[in-house]
């Protein structure tokens, strides 16, 4: 059994403004984007320029953020945002959604390809390789701030977290950590890195990280607001990575008969 290293979320202060490692682990994953695919930009038979990185990531980073604020209050506190609808902006709070960082990361995305005159594929199968890394230092987050525990555990790495109780938990955000963050990364990493047909780097994307959370919900306690949404086994997490698996696959099919979208 292990106990939690219960760290401060406020890494230092700039003045009397307090600067949290959670936004730092924001901070980290963008800037990693940034530098990969600036370098992954200057490469041949790469439609993107080095100097379109910079506005890319700025777009992706505003429509995960939006997303991932009106996502949350969608998806895991409807009734508050039906009761207080302001607070939407209380960003302060917390709540993020990664599928509603997902669409709204897309939209975006799409709408500055668009802009440069690139299709969707085209951009997302671009940006699709990087975003695990910011999904990992999330996942970091979320254990510093010692939140999004995991299930109760007899487990000799159960960790017993100062809010949730005496009894030991899976470590749930170190799980999420490996598989969406760096096993992620390296195979979405090398598989783009041979040309492959359109649209398949993003068909993989869906599928994996579909799968990865789906798995990892088992080991993570259900949000206490929603509990289990249905059989007494499903969760929201998992509920909303079905739909992403399925078109992933749906995706990949269509990629390697070469039908074009």
């Amino acid at each position: 059994m292990l106990t939690y290293p219960e760290i401060d979320p406020i890494a230092f202060h700039i003045g009397l403004l307090p600067v949290h490692w959670y936004g730092l682990m924001y901070l980290l994953g963008f800037s990693a984007a940034w530098a990969l695919l600036f370098w992954r930009a200057g490469s041949e038979n790469n439609v993107w320029q080095r100097m379109q990185v910079g506005d890319l990531i700025f777009y992706g980073a505003i429509g995960i953020i939006l997303g991932g604020r009106i996502g949350y209050m969608l998806f895991y506190a409807f009734p508050e945002l039906v009761q207080s609808p302001f607070t939407l902006f209380k960003i302060w709070q917390g709540g993020m959604s990664f599928h509603g960082g997902l669409a709204g990361g897309i939209l975006a995305l799409w709408l500055y390809g668009k802009k440069q005159g690139h299709g969707l594929f085209d951009t997302l199968d671009f940006v699709a390789p990087v975003v695990p890394i910011g999904l990992g230092a999330g996942r970091i987050g979320n254990f510093i701030n010692g939140e999004l525990w995991g299930r109760v555990t007899s487990k000799p790495w159960g960790m017993i977290y100062p809010d949730a109780g005496l009894q030991p938990r899976h470590p749930s955000e170190l799980y999420e950590f490996f598989l969406e963050g760096v096993l992620f990364f390296i195979v979405l990493w090398w598989f783009s890195n041979k040309q492959r047909p359109r649209m398949a780097v993003s068909a993989l994307f869906l599928l994996l990280y579909g799968s990865f959370r789906f798995f990892c919900e088992f080991f993570r306690q259900p949000d206490i607001q929603l509990g289990f949404v249905a059989w007494d086994w499903l969760t929201m997490g998992q509920l909303l990575s079905v739909p992403m698996i399925i078109l992933g696959i749906i995706l990949l099919v269509i990629a390697h008969r070469k039908v074009a979208l």
